[in-house]
């Protein structure tokens, strides 16, 4: 073999391998980039779950948060509207024709009274439970009683209804604390037929 052979032999050599190595080059940069498409695909579908995963967990404490203002605002509403009734309730009493009033603070005086030498404490504008009525009380307690109910000179800041006051016992019988004490009963129940 002369050189001119052993050269083109060497350079065929030489250029079989350099294919080769452009080949495997080529197929490895392939594989590569078939791999790192695969692993951009899984990312996007992973930022996109996280994506999602994130919004649907802010929606819920949107929801969340406004769910609970909406309960708050209807509970507030809830509550203004049991005040309205319990203060036309109120009203109501205070608005009662004289004899029915009396009645039910003939009622009221006898089941508070303990000694019947107690002070009537009556409101700023009561007119109705006057001395005429606390003479007509006293012949009315049982003979167990001192008889000796007498109506105050001060008034107190009730809108109706009186207190019963001896030494530094009173027992309050005013309209507000009445229909306060019913409402404390009772509002539960109205809560649930006014707004089941």
């Amino acid at each position: 073999m002369n050189a001119e052979q052993v050269v083109k032999k060497i350079l065929a050599e030489a250029n079989a391998k350099a294919e080769k190595i452009v080949h495997d080059a080529k197929a490895k940069a392939a594989e590569q980039m078939s791999q790192l498409e695969n692993e951009m695909t899984d990312f996007d579908a992973e930022t996109g779950r996280l994506a999602e995963a994130a919004a649907e967990d802010k929606l819920q404490r949107m929801l969340a948060n406004a769910r609970m203002a909406n309960a708050k605002q209807t509970l507030a509403a809830k509550g203004a509207i049991l005040d309205e009734v319990f203060e036309k309730a109120n009203a109501a009493v205070n608005k009662l024709p004289d004899d029915q009033y009396l009645s039910l603070m003939t009622t009221l005086l006898k089941k508070a009274v303990e000694t019947g030498d107690e002070e009537v404490i009556v409101g700023k504008n009561e007119s109705r439970i006057n001395e005429r009525f606390i003479t007509q009380m006293n012949r009315q307690l049982n003979s167990g009683f001192k008889r000796n109910l007498r109506l105050g000179s001060r008034r107190a800041d009730i809108t109706g209804g009186f207190i019963l006051s001896r030494g530094k016992v009173q027992i309050n019988a005013s309209t507000d604390v009445l229909i306060e004490s019913l409402r404390e009963r009772m509002e539960i129940e109205l809560s649930q037929e006014l707004f089941a």
